[in-house]
């Protein structure tokens, strides 16, 4: 199936942000050269929570926002693995969120 190829590309880029940083699902697409194709990547990072090794804790929306909260095994785990990484969560939004973002081309 041709969106599992493009769900691993996704985790191969996820598993790469470093502990403290996060990033975006449209900066994640960007890089896959699908600038359209944010919601698939977010798609992608539903399907990842049962999934070992990837951080999905570490993609939230254009905004900071933890948008993907909902699909954890508990509501606050995504806000409380993202403290635990040393990156303030107020309001389900990332503090200084473009201190922390992380572009796949920087690595």
């Amino acid at each position: 199936m041709e969106n599992d190829n493009f769900y691993e590309k996704v985790y191969q880029i996820v598993r790469k942000i470093p502990c403290g940083k996060v990033t975006t699902y449209g900066i994640i697409a960007e890089y896959l050269g699908t600038r359209n194709s944010a919601r698939i990547v977010g798609y992608a990072m539903k399907a990842a929570h049962a999934l070992e090794g990837i951080p999905a804790h570490r993609v939230v929306n254009r905004n900071g926002m933890l948008t993907g909260k909902d699909h954890f095994f508990t509501p606050s785990l995504m806000r409380e693995l993202l403290e635990n990484e040393g990156i303030e969560i107020k309001n389900n939004r990332v503090v200084n969120f473009k201190d922390h973002i992380w572009r796949p081309e920087s690595d």
